[in-house]
């Protein structure tokens, strides 16, 4: 059975014909555009398969307009669901590009072996992203290629090789 990627998040429902309002939770929005189904994962963990009707961008939001789902009443029952795809139906990436969700659970290591932790989060901070690993302590370590030298996600590893002070306290 194929994971699921969130994408979105349900927010509330839109006006008195089923729209809800969502907020984007992907790095490419456009890939609501021509994304036919998805599956909603509800907060007490149900899933329902969904069929879209309509798409459109509202702000730093989506509108999702779903097949079946004509009402306020309809709409609230998915308040806080999380709108996802199938891990397979995810947009391609580039090479040496991944996703939060592929980081976070990785082993972070030195190239000298020593064991940090396991990443917790990648931490978006405007500039480099950042893994925030949670081992002995909390580390925050930039997730760029010269400190993250290796990345291998199928193994759930990452190699760092950390600049002077970046890892003491």
């Amino acid at each position: 059975m194929d994971e699921l990627v969130v994408i979105a998040r349900i927010a509330r429902p839109r006006g008195v014909r089923g729209e809800l309002v969502a907020e984007i939770l992907t790095d490419f929005p456009e890939r609501f555009v021509g994304l036919d189904n998805a599956i909603a994962v509800l907060p007490d963990g149900d899933r329902r398969e969904l069929k879209i009707e309509n798409v459109w961008f509202q702000n730093e939001r989506i509108v999702l307009k779903f097949e079946g789902i004509d009402s306020i009443e309809s709409g609230e029952d998915l308040r806080d669901a999380e709108i996802c795809v199938k891990e397979s139906e995810t947009v391609e990436l580039e090479e040496g590009e991944f996703f939060d969700w592929q980081l976070e659970g990785c082993s972070a290591v030195t190239v000298d072996g020593e064991s940090l932790g396991t990443v917790k989060e990648l931490m978006r901070t405007g500039g480099t992203e950042v893994l925030v690993i949670d081992g002995e302590r909390e580390y925050l370590v930039p997730f760029a290629e010269s400190i993250c030298i290796e990345v291998d996600i199928e193994n759930k590893r990452i190699v760092i090789d950390p600049p002077d002070g970046l890892l003491d306290f």
